[in-house]
């Protein structure tokens, strides 16, 4: 988790909400991601989507049935269906997400009835990633 907030504060840094996320598989980076939706002018340009895209070309192979995903927002629908799009395993994440968050907030994806079902851990280092969300906002506002 400590690399996903690394991740998340570039975000911050670059203007972006400071969401970070990597791809892990067997104790190493395979992945990483960060928002740019900003920058990108992309709706799809969320930090679990890249750290799944990256591994998915570190690998060779859609499925990553091996690998944790580490985030430090609770994922999106968008970002949830990625997850289980790419059999990710298991899903750790840091803050939760009370208006958009897919892993229990307010709807759970990963338990819906589809063929795989990710498990999902929140909470992970919660004060530290929602701290730095909670900071960016107060910056945007003034």
């Amino acid at each position: 988790m400590k690399a996903a907030l690394a991740l998340a504060k570039e975000a911050f840094d670059d203007g972006e909400v400071p969401v970070g996320a990597v791809v892990v598989r067997k104790g190493e980076i395979v992945g990483t991601g960060r928002n740019r939706r900003e920058k990108a002018k992309n709706a799809l340009c969320h930090a679990e989507i890249e750290a799944i895209d990256n591994a998915c070309k570190r690998l060779g192979g859609w499925r990553l049935w091996e690998c944790e995903l580490y985030v430090t927002l609770e994922p999106c629908p968008m970002c949830a269906g990625a997850i289980v799009n790419a059999r990710i395993p298991q899903v750790y994440f840091g803050a939760y997400d009370a208006k958009n968050g897919c892993c229990g907030s307010v709807a759970n994806v990963l338990e819906l009835e589809y063929g795989y079902h990710p498990s999902c851990q929140g909470g992970i280092m919660e004060e530290e990633c929602a701290a730095i969300m909670s900071d960016f906002f107060k910056r945007l506002r003034k």
